[in-house]
């Protein structure tokens, strides 16, 4: 079966989709339509912009959802089974299998960008990356911690991301390694993303989730939240809003989506992060991009 794999903040690069803007007309079309949706020139900044600028949370899940989309609604070849996205890239993915609208799931992910940007600015927090640690030795130490810091991203095994304020991660980052972690890496993030620090975002756009019309889609969607397919239009909604404050279970998505028949993984979007940790989940899978 057929599975496509959506990334999310971080895949961006400068120049992205500029070849694809270029070299097929209904791209063009749709790039030239988000310009409009968004109120400002996104494309200029994917194609000419400077890493820096591409930065912006505001930015960066507009361009990397534009990206993502686009490459799987103007290839011939898109034949999805089943789909997912790892955190902003569930958006993507709700377009890629019709619950979403082009242009409801670009309005949305805008809003999800200010409502993030809006959140991290309202207190100082951060992330790191855990590696060559057991999770629930990572579960057990955040645990420990005085202070917010929690796991946020299930990324493989051995490979757990930590999210909360900035002293908490901090420490948490030194009793990871006094526990036995190869590393602990900060990342260069605006803020604790799946984390209680992003609450306040939660709540706006539960409010712009709600009064956004969802289709029934053509293939199950895998959820960053639960990690299980649905295509109950109610369910994909709830955990579409649990979910920026609840971690991303890419690993448990991975594995699910191969008991269920999954064989052949393809990532549609900038970079090759998710083929990568596909392999690092399960060895066997084949792994593409569009």
């Amino acid at each position: 079966m057929n599975a496509y794999i959506y990334p999310g903040q971080g895949a961006q690069f400068p120049g992205m989709g500029q070849g694809l803007y270029t070299s097929n007309a209904q791209a063009k079309e749709l790039f030239d339509k988000a310009n409009k949706i968004l109120g400002f020139d996104i494309t200029s900044i994917m194609f000419e912009g400077t890493a820096e600028e591409l930065k912006q949370t505001k930015v960066t899940q507009p361009a990397v959802f534009l990206h993502s989309v686009i490459l799987s609604l103007t290839n011939n070849s898109f034949r999805p089974d089943m789909v997912a996205g790892h955190s902003l890239g569930e958006f993507s993915a709700l377009v890629a299998n019709k619950a979403l609208s082009f242009e409801d799931g670009l309005s949305l992910v805008y809003k999800r960008a200010l409502a993030m940007q809006k959140a991290c600015e309202l207190s100082p927090s951060t992330m790191a990356a855990i590696l060559g640690l057991a999770d629930e030795k990572v579960e057990e130490v955040c645990a420990e911690i005085d202070g917010v810091v929690v796991a946020a991203n299930y990324n493989c095994p051995g490979q757990l991301v930590i999210s909360g304020s900035n002293e908490a991660v901090a420490e948490a980052c030194e009793k990871m390694k006094d526990a036995g972690a190869k590393r602990a890496l900060p990342l260069p993030v605006g803020g604790a993303f799946h984390s209680p620090f992003m609450e306040p975002a939660r709540v706006e756009l539960e409010k712009a989730i709600n009064e956004t019309h969802f289709n029934q889609p053509i293939c199950p969607v895998y959820q960053n939240v639960t990690a299980k397919p649905s295509v109950n239009i109610e369910v994909i909604k709830e955990n579409l809003i649990k979910q920026l404050t609840a971690p991303v279970k890419w690993t448990q998505i991975v594995q699910n989506m191969v008991t269920d028949g999954g064989t052949s993984f393809t990532e549609s979007g900038p970079g090759k992060v998710l083929q990568g940790l596909v392999k690092k989940i399960h060895r066997e899978a084949e792994v593409s991009g569009l």
